[in-house]
């Protein structure tokens, strides 16, 4: 079997990106801090062991592999801020004035609006004379709904500062960690003493997107102003009673950012391109920046950047001349997210929907599909029926995990939806581009947008209505475990019958790249 792996590149790179991603796992569980001290001297112990086995092709592919694990568990240590980094947590439990500018988009709920506040510096701290003592680091506050606070914002705020804890079952400070957050503020006073800090570039960003929700708000009423907010960058506020409904519908990810928004983006800048006759290679830096620009646009949460990276991955291996497996390209994405921040690996339930939900229709989607051979193909009905299922079944023992709900009308529901949200989304984003030309023309497409969210919410409301729509069901973390290790077991059971029968199989389920099939012919593809 290791020589198996060895052989190919493609099985070489996915053992070592699976060793990073399984330190970052196992650190993230057990929750331990290693000293630097063990750091340093594990280092030491790596190049001594590459040395010693690096002429024998099986031992230093065991010591690279430990060394990708090894990795894995110094970037999840490095990610702690240390009290040496004149980190603004090694205050905590302390009466304190900060001061700081708002580094991110505020997040406005029902409640309160939550910023998360770069530290600049902090005054008159107790038992130290030097006022203006600079700091870095960034808190996580709540204030009230007005005054309200933007990106930039330079706010002066005398806090109690607490170290976040998990919160019952919830882990709340892996949560914050997950923003680079390791203290809170609980207000005694704040206000605003300036503005213009932070990126000029996110500012504009931020500008465009505020612009961008007005055209929305004059188009539409709520909730359906907030709907089409949500279909077109993930906006979650304003919904209302709709989040519950579409929560026990089992269709909230409609209202989350996919890859099918990254398509959208995508295919808006291929056009743009084409009519103005830019050459393919400078077309792919276009299409890159206009991706990279959404995802910032769209609040660059997980799951929006899960979609991007592996939106632009694939658009690079198409420009280098070498077609993508989906496998990899997820994996390596998973990886590069992992790296930037490794607190989303475990702590982060978008993320691992997102990913998980993809591997469904990569790797599930061809196990089911005989199932709806005599399903008519109208309107893409059998493909959205096999999409949501294999979605479903990728996803459902993380859900009952993570959130203890089973919707028992959620295939139904998205079979009866799913077909109309391009079509909502694509007249909703040429209403909102319209009406800043023309208001009148843009409200008449607005129109036809709102024909099919009515739609979409009256389909919603009448199935959450029922009393079966929903039922509380919870497993354990081994039988989340147990059970994606049957539906492991099941996807290695197709491939192996598949191969047997001598039917071709899809290069995305081999394990394997397409250059490294060539030389194997045993693959067919």
């Amino acid at each position: 079997m290791l020589r198996g792996i060895i052989q190919f590149k493609s099985k070489t790179f996915l053992a070592f990106c699976f060793s990073f991603l399984l330190g970052v796992g196992t650190i993230s569980i057990v929750d331990i801090q290693i000293s630097y001290h063990h750091l340093y001297f594990s280092l030491f112990l790596f190049i001594t062991l590459f040395i010693i086995f690096w002429k024998e092709p099986k031992s230093r592919f065991i010591v690279v592999l430990l060394f990708c694990f090894f990795l894995g568990l110094v970037r999840y240590v490095l990610a702690y801020p240390t009290d040496s980094s004149r980190h603004v947590s090694y205050y905590n439990g302390q009466k304190v004035s900060l001061v700081g500018y708002v580094r991110a988009e505020p997040d406005v709920r029902m409640d309160g609006v939550r910023y998360i506040v770069n530290i600049k510096n902090i005054q008159n701290k107790q038992n130290i004379k030097n006022d203006d003592f600079d700091l870095n680091g960034s808190v996580y506050i709540k204030g009230g709904l007005y005054p309200r606070y933007a990106y930039g914002d330079v706010l002066e705020m005398n806090c109690n500062l607490k170290q976040p804890g998990p919160i019952e079952d919830f882990q709340y400070d892996k949560y914050l960690a997950r923003f680079g957050v390791f203290s809170i503020c609980e207000p005694m006073s704040m206000v605003k003493v300036g503005e213009g800090e932070g990126s000029v570039f996110m500012r504009g960003i931020l500008g465009l997107k505020d612009w961008f929700a007005l055209k929305i708000n004059l188009l539409w009423h709520e909730p359906y102003a907030s709907f089409m907010a949500g279909l077109l960058y993930g906006y979650r506020g304003g919904l209302g009673s709709l989040n519950e409904q579409f929560s026990r519908t089992g269709v909230t990810h409609i209202v989350a950012i996919s890859g099918y928004n990254i398509t959208l983006i995508a295919t808006i800048f291929i056009g743009i391109c084409v009519n103005l006759y830019i050459p393919r290679r400078k077309a792919f830096w276009v299409v890159v920046t206009g991706i990279v620009l959404f995802v910032i646009f769209a609040g660059a949460s997980a799951s929006v950047v899960r979609a991007g990276i592996m939106g632009i991955i694939v658009l690079l291996t198409r420009q280098i001349g070498r077609l993508s497996r989906v496998g990899n390209v997820l994996v390596l994405t998973a990886v590069l997210m992992t790296l930037h921040n490794p607190f989303v690996l475990i702590y982060d339930a978008g993320f691992q929907l997102s990913f998980l939900s993809t591997l469904g229709l990569v790797y599930v989607a061809p196990l089911i599909r005989r199932w709806f051979v005599r399903v008519p193909e109208v309107l893409g009905m059998r493909e959205t029926l096999i999409s949501t299922f294999a979605a479903i079944l990728s996803t459902l023992p993380l859900i009952l995990f993570q959130f203890g709900r089973l919707s028992t009308v959620a295939p139904m529901v998205n079979v009866l939806i799913l077909w109309a949200l391009p079509f909502i989304m694509g007249i909703g984003f040429f209403a909102v581009i319209i009406s800043a030309i023309l208001q009148p023309l843009g409200q008449l497409i607005a129109w036809v947008a709102w024909a099919g969210m009515a739609y979409i919410v009256t389909v919603v409301r009448w199935f959450s209505d029922l009393s079966f729509a929903a039922i509380d069901l919870t497993v354990p973390v081994w039988g989340m475990m147990g059970l994606y290790g049957l539906l492991g077991y099941w996807i290695w059971q197709y491939q192996k019958g598949v191969k047997k029968k001598g039917v071709p199989v899809p290069i995305y389920m081999t394990g394997v790249s397409v250059s490294d099939a060539v030389e194997d012919k045993g693959v067919e593809y």
